[in-house]
């Protein structure tokens, strides 16, 4: 009887060990292929609807609304460009800035990484 109960607590101190050990590493996988999914769509579909906006209105738009809805500013409007306001992989809204600070004849667009704070170094951005 003793014998077995040093067996289960050997089994649970072994079990907490690995989760201990394990569980970050696992974790931390996530991040880099999260990162990776916020640059596709920073560089993808939201950058395509960002083009094509401007190539049918003669510009950038002022916000990601303008991509949903019409605007009176819009003459040549052939949207919606996004079906809604994109998040990233770690659920912020990316933020667009019009003219960029990164690029200033065009926008910034950026995702406020993992820590969903803009301007910290785990930004990513289309700069």
């Amino acid at each position: 009887m003793q014998s077995s109960i040093i067996i289960w607590l050997l089994i649970g101190i072994i079990l907490i060990l690995a989760y201990v050990l394990f569980v970050p590493k696992i974790g931390s996988v996530q991040s880099p292929s999260w990162s990776v999914a916020a640059r596709a769509d920073i560089k993808g579909g939201i950058k395509t609807a960002l083009d094509q906006y401007k190539l049918d209105n003669g510009s950038f738009p002022k916000s990601f609304n303008d991509l949903i809805q019409r605007t009176d500013e819009a003459k040549s409007w052939h949207g919606p460009y996004l079906d809604q306001l994109p998040s990233d992989p770690w659920g912020n809204k990316y933020v667009y800035e019009l003219p960029g600070k990164h690029n200033p004849n065009s926008y910034d667009l950026i995702s406020p990484g993992p820590d969903g704070k803009k301007g910290t170094e785990d930004d990513i951005g289309n700069w």
